[in-house]
C-alpha cells in the first residue's frame, strides 16, 4: 500500500501562506506573516496534538523557496533557514533546478536535492518514509503543484485569525477541487481544519 501523502500548511484568512516581499530577512514576507506559525511557538501545549501530527511523518517535500532564499547556483554556505539542527529529524527532499550533494544536519535530518520534478521527489520520499506519511511541506507553490497533479491525500490547514491582503496563495493555479472535511478544531491562536482530497 502507498504511503498517505499529507500536507499541513499554515494560512491567513484570506488565503495566503507567505506574505509580499519575502527576503533573507523576512522568509515568511512583510505584514503581518509572522503570525501564520505563533499558535506552534506561542502556543504549543494547546497545539500539541497537531504539532505531534506534522513531525510525525517519515519523510518530507518542500520546494527550493522553503529551503533558501536563492533561485540560481547554490551557495554551499546555505543550509537552510532552521540552523544546525532543523526541526524534521528525516529525510527531506527539496525541490530544485539546480543539483547539489545531500546535507546531512544534526538531529537526523538530511536534505536531498531533487532535479527530476514532483513525481521523482515523491517516489524518493515513498521509499525513504517506509509504512509513515509523507508530508509536502511547503510553500504554496510546492502544495499547489501536488495539489494539481492530484497527489495529496489529505489537507491539514491551520488558519491563523490575520489577513495579509497580498503574497503567496493556496490553491493558485489549481483546478477545482472536492474536499471531504475530516476534522476542525478552534484554538487561540488558530483553527485547524483537516480535509480528505477526492480523487
Amino acid at each position: 500500500m502507498l504511503n498517505k501523502v499529507v500536507c499541513d500548511i499554515g494560512i491567513s484568512v484570506d488565503g495566503y501562506v507567505a506574505g509580499p516581499d519575502q527576503s533573507i530577512d523576512s522568509p515568511l514576507g512583510g505584514g503581518q506573516a509572522d503570525q501564520l506559525h505563533a499558535w506552534m511557538f506561542d502556543t504549543p501545549e494547546e497545539n500539541q496534538a497537531e504539532i505531534d501530527r506534522i513531525v510525525a511523518a517519515g519523510a518530507f517535500i518542500m520546494g527550493r523557496n522553503m529551503f533558501s532564499p536563492g533561485r540560481g547556483e547554490w551557495d554551499l554556505d546555505w543550509s537552510g533557514w532552521w540552523g544546525e539542527e532543523p526541526p524534521y529529524h528525516g529525510p527531506v527532499f527539496v525541490l530544485t533546478h539546480h543539483a547539489r550533494a545531500p546535507l546531512t544536519m544534526k538531529g537526523g535530518t538530511t536534505f536531498t536535492f531533487v532535479t527530476e520534478g514532483i513525481h521523482a521527489a515523491l517516489d524518493q520520499a515513498r521509499a525513504a518514509a517506509g509504512d509513515r506519511d509523507v508530508a509536502i511541506a511547503g510553500g504554496a507553490a510546492t502544495v499547489n503543484q501536488y495539489l494539481a497533479a492530484g497527489l495529496i491525500d489529505e489537507l491539514r490547514t491551520h488558519i491563523a485569525p490575520v489577513t495579509l491582503g497580498g503574497g503567496e496563495r493556496l490553491f493558485d493555479r489549481v483546478p477545482p477541487l472536492r474536499l471531504d472535511l475530516i476534522g476542525s478544531r478552534a484554538a487561540s491562536l488558530v483553527t485547524h481544519v483537516s480535509y480528505r482530497v477526492r480523487r
